[in-house]
């Protein structure tokens, strides 16, 4: 794994936790420029998931299992868009937080991958 893309994008997912919770806390829903921010973490995921998949094409594995790895990339690459969706069926502040929480559980999951591939040990 790349540590600098695993760090930009957990900083930048909590960026966008932190901005959605600013909205949360101003009654307000996603508008879009939090769609432009959603849309940068997300890519961010997806560099992170064609980069976890040609390591693994190169013959490199994670400490703890492909599958596991394999399938914490799939989720982290979902997480935030899976939020968006979410925030414009509801159309009210709790869309805010609701890509308040992915952008944290993304955040998490960065962690977590790091940790299977075998730098947190």
């Amino acid at each position: 794994m790349l540590d600098a893309l695993t760090i930009a994008t957990a900083v930048c997912a909590l960026l966008l936790a932190a901005w959605c919770g600013v909205a949360f806390a101003r009654h307000e829903p996603t508008k879009d420029w939090h769609f432009i921010g959603m849309a940068v973490v997300s890519l961010l995921a997806v560099a992170q998931l064609v980069v976890g998949v040609v390591q693994l094409a190169r013959g490199q594995s994670p400490e703890q299992g492909t599958v596991l790895f394999v399938s914490y990339l799939l989720g982290a690459a979902a997480c935030v868009p899976a939020a968006g969706f979410m925030s414009l069926a509801e159309r009210t502040r709790w869309g805010s937080m609701t890509v308040l929480a992915g952008g944290v559980v993304l955040a998490v999951l960065q962690v977590r991958l790091y940790d299977i591939w075998g730098g947190g040990g």
